[in-house]
């Protein structure tokens, strides 16, 4: 079957224009969340962007060990963002809620599967994923990612890209979860590695690190010889995400 992009102008120009209204319309939503986003996150500074899977149960033990991981890292001064819904994300929430500083969740509407957790300080609510993104990355002095699903591997997979491609500055990237990740990294290497996709140095932009303090430690040490807050190089590059 083909389709002919001229059988296009035989539209009801009412229906053209519907849907144009439509489209512009939703270019004024995707602002608003941007806006929304920018003002509210920017004094969490520092902050940590935590990911994970909405269908673990609160009796798994990821869960308890992400809200630990979490608890360390609020306690330490960092911020905690996650998707702000189930599982791990709540995990998050609920261990950084529980220490000194602030608990954020970037709830998304889906069919399904997310409704936000009460551990939040700071909720907000979007409906494009893309806007999302953005808010995890933009503030982020860390990525601490554990066990999840797709959603969780297109997190690691948009860090990875961006700092890869110098599109944002560089953070630590950990991985949680050694027995979960090895098998996705043994494919890294033997896969995108050998046929040359990757370069093997894009290998360390990622740590994989079971301990909860020392997740903690691997952070501060990353900005041992210098500030949390971005440079002003980075700021530019910050300023173009």
């Amino acid at each position: 079957m083909t389709i002919n992009i001229r059988d296009r102008r035989h539209l009801p120009r009412g229906d053209k224009n519907s849907q144009l209204t439509r489209e512009s319309w939703r270019v004024f939503q995707i602002m608003a969340e941007f806006v929304e986003g920018f003002e509210e996150l920017a004094s969490i500074s520092p902050s940590v962007s935590f990911f994970g899977s909405a269908r673990l149960s609160k009796d798994h033990p990821y869960y308890a060990l992400a809200e630990q991981i979490a608890r360390l890292l609020s306690d330490s001064g960092f911020s905690v963002v996650s998707g702000g819904g189930p599982g791990i994300m709540e995990a998050a929430n609920k261990g950084s809620y529980a220490g000194k500083s602030p608990s954020i969740g970037l709830n998304i509407q889906l069919p399904r599967e997310q409704a936000g957790n009460p551990y939040q300080d700071i909720c907000l609510n979007f409906k494009h994923f893309f806007a999302r993104k953005v808010m995890f990355v933009k503030y982020a002095s860390a990525y601490v990612v554990m066990p999840g699903g797709f959603g969780t591997l297109d997190e690691l997979a948009e860090i990875l890209t961006l700092v890869q491609t110098r599109k944002t500055r560089e953070i630590p990237i950990i991985l949680v979860g050694s027995d979960f990740w090895q098998g996705l990294l043994d494919w890294f290497r033997n896969a995108l590695c050998e046929t040359g996709t990757i370069h093997p140095s894009d290998l360390d932009l990622v740590q994989v690190i079971d301990e909860p303090k020392a997740v903690v430690e691997a952070i501060f040490d990353h900005y041992e010889t210098r500030g949390f807050q971005p440079s002003p190089q980075e700021q530019e590059i910050l300023l173009e995400l």
